[in-house]
C-alpha cells in the first residue's frame, strides 16, 4: 500500500493493491497480511476460475530498514470449459526489502525487494522452477492524506524471458479509520505481449496496528477480473 498512516496508524502493508510499499517493517516486529481473492479469466474461449484461500505474506524487521519475507497460499483453480479443477499450495516464495532512502527533510521514499520462487508447492500448482520477483518501490507524499506510489520490477518463473512489471497507486484518507486507492498495473508479457489491468479497494482501520480491506480488479485489454478481502495486524515488541 502507498506509503501513508492515517491518524495514530502504526501499520503500512504491501496489500491490497498491487504496488509495494516503500516502507519496511520496524526492527523486531513482526507482521501477518492475509486474506482470501475469487477472480476469473477468459482466453481464447477457456473460462478459468481461481480461489487462494488463504494469500499470507509474513514480514520481519531484522534491522532498520531490512526486512525478510514469506509468502504462500492455497490455491484453487477450475476450468470452467473442461470442467477440470486442481487444488493446492503454492511454491514458497522467501525475500527481503530493504529501504535506500528515506528521510525526514523529503517527501519521496525508495526501496527494492526481491522474491526467490522455490519449487515446494503442491504437483498440479508448483511451476517446477526457481523464479524470482523483484521490484522497485518509490513513494511520495503529496500531502498529509494523500500519498502516491508507483513499482518497476522483474518477474521469472524459470523459463522464457520473463515478465517486465508496473504499478501506480494514489491512496487517500477519507476519515481517522477509512482509506481508499485507485491503481493501474500491469506487464509486458515475455517482453512481448502487453496485459493492462486497474483496480480499486478500501481500508478500514480497527488499531493503530490492525486493518482490514477490500479491493476488487478488472482487465482493461483483456477479459479478467477478481474481488479480494483481507486483514493485516503488525506485532511489535513492547518497549521497556
Amino acid at each position: 500500500m502507498v506509503n501513508f498512516t492515517i491518524g495514530a496508524q502504526t501499520i503500512v502493508t504491501d496489500r491490497p493493491d498491487q504496488t509495494e510499499s516503500s516502507s519496511t517493517v520496524p526492527k523486531g516486529s513482526f507482521q501477518i497480511e492475509t486474506g482470501v481473492l475469487f477472480g476469473s479469466s477468459k482466453s481464447e474461449g477457456i473460462t478459468i476460475k481461481e480461489t487462494l484461500a488463504p494469500s499470507t505474506l509474513f514480514r520481519y524487521g531484522i534491522t532498520k530498514g531490512i526486512e525478510i519475507r514469506f509468502v504462500n497460499q492455497f490455491e484453487s483453480v477450475k476450468n470452467k470449459t473442461t470442467n477440470q479443477k486442481v487444488n493446492g499450495i503454492s511454491d514458497l516464495e522467501i525475500g527481503t526489502k530493504f529501504q535506500i532512502l528515506k528521510r525526514e527533510d523529503v517527501n519521496t521514499e525508495i526501496a527494492f525487494l526481491s522474491h526467490l520462487i522455490i519449487p515446494t508447492g503442491s504437483k498440479d500448482v508448483t511451476i517446477d522452477n526457481f523464479g524470482t520477483i523483484n521490484k522497485l518501490s518509490i513513494s511520495h507524499a503529496i500531502s498529509i492524506n494523500v500519498g502516491h506510489g508507483y513499482n518497476v520490477g522483474y518477474d521469472y518463473f524459470g523459463t522464457g524471458k520473463g515478465n517486465f512489471t508496473y504499478s501506480l497507486a494514489l491512496a487517500t484518507s477519507l476519515t481517522s479509520k477509512w482509506g481508499i486507492y485507485l491503481e493501474p498495473y500491469g506487464g509486458i508479457i515475455e517482453f512481448k505481449s502487453h496485459e493492462a489491468n486497474f483496480d480499486a479497494g478500501i481500508t478500514y482501520l480497527i488499531q493503530d496496528n490492525f486493518q482490514l480491506d477490500a479491493s476488487f480488479g478488472t482487465g482493461i485489454n483483456h477479459n479478467m477480473n477478481y474481488f479480494s478481502v483481507g486483514a493485516s495486524i503488525n506485532i511489535s515488541k513492547k518497549k521497556s
